[in-house]
């Protein structure tokens, strides 16, 4: 039976374009069904313009209303409650899909599957997990990257824990890194919040290697890196605006002189490679950890081919049970190092 992602077609900054593209590409490569959620009429007139969709397993859910990226999260949360958000997770608590994946407004996406799918037992807030690639050729994880933008030292204990867990399943390593992002290796050093959540990492079972700085996130020196939701999601937004400047400086310089177009020529196949090693959209979407089902949020940004990748992703992650898999480890977590829960 094929895989069922719902997919929230009304959230990307262009949509429902990126969305419908990129599921007709998901759909025709991988062995799953996409559900676009969103204002028919809309997305019948945009699949219209691909006749070749007509054959692929896509269909439409109706959602009359969308939560812009500008609006306030609770708010919209509250009054909109037939929005392509909500009806889109309600398809995965009804079991009527296996996962949702969203381009949306981040905290409506966070707050609105923290009410309609629920946390999992222990976990007081969800964290966005982000993966990219590393110096050494491998992969690396930093949790949050934007769900939280004011967290509590428990909370980073939390996204330890999640961030360590989803690591070791995805990638097999039997022991990851885990490091906190601050201002300095040394204990002593960064905010109130690093330093109490430093405390609380080094007393748990995980691999803690401590302190990380901002330039050990490529290097390979970690394999989880922790810190809160607005630090994350700085620190993301600001190394994909450097690839993507270090792509365009680079491919400048290429075609300065006839000699570098020459080289160029000769290393093309190289320099594409270069270049999709620095693609966000190759990664798609960050997973949620911490809600019971398969969220994943994507860039507002985001084109066709990262809607196809976070689909793929996604469906990965149901067929791999990961949520199932976390819950089972949080919970013989809690029983070996007795985790608190923060306030909420």
């Amino acid at each position: 039976m094929r895989t069922i992602i719902a997919l929230d077609a009304m959230g990307s900054d262009r949509a429902p374009k990126p969305e419908v593209e990129g599921a007709i590409q998901a759909a025709r490569h991988y062995d799953v069904e996409v559900l676009l959620v969103g204002r028919e009429d809309d997305l019948r007139e945009e699949l219209y313009r691909h006749s070749s969709a007509s054959n692929l397993p896509i269909s439409i859910c109706n959602a009359t209303e969308v939560i812009g990226m500008r609006e306030k999260a609770a708010q919209a949360m509250r009054h909109k409650r037939d929005s392509s958000l909500r009806v889109g997770l309600r398809l995965v608590r009804d079991q009527r899909a296996h996962g949702f994946v969203t381009a949306g407004n981040t905290g409506a996406a966070m707050a609105t599957a923290k009410i309609v799918l629920g946390t999992l037992p222990g976990v007081d807030r969800p964290g966005l997990a982000a993966v990219f690639p590393t110096a050494l050729g491998t992969a690396a994880i930093m949790i949050d990257v934007g769900a939280n933008v004011d967290s509590k030292p428990q909370n980073l204990e939390q996204f330890a824990i999640m961030g360590e867990i989803y690591f070791r399943l995805i990638f097999d390593q039997e022991r990851p890194r885990v490091g906190l992002l601050s201002i300095g290796e040394e204990e002593s050093k960064g905010n109130e919040l690093t330093q109490h959540a430093y405390q609380l990492l080094k007393q748990l079972s995980l691999n803690f290697v401590g302190n990380v700085e901002g330039r050990d996130l490529y290097n390979g020196k970690v394999d989880v890196i922790v810190c809160d939701g607005f630090v994350g999601n700085v620190a993301l937004k600001t190394s994909e605006g450097v690839a993507e400047t270090v792509r365009y400086m680079l491919k400048e310089s290429l075609k300065s002189t006839v000699t570098s177009q020459v080289g160029f020529l000769l290393s093309r196949r190289a320099f594409a490679d270069f270049k999709r090693r620095l693609d966000y959209s190759e990664y798609g979407g960050a997973p949620l950890l911490g809600v019971k089902g398969a969220c994943f949020i994507c860039h507002g940004s985001s084109n066709p081919n990262a809607i196809k990748n976070a689909i793929r992703v996604a469906a990965g992650y149901v067929n791999a049970g990961i949520s199932e898999k976390i819950e089972h480890e949080l919970a013989a977590a809690r029983e070996r190092d007795v985790v608190p829960t923060a306030e909420v």
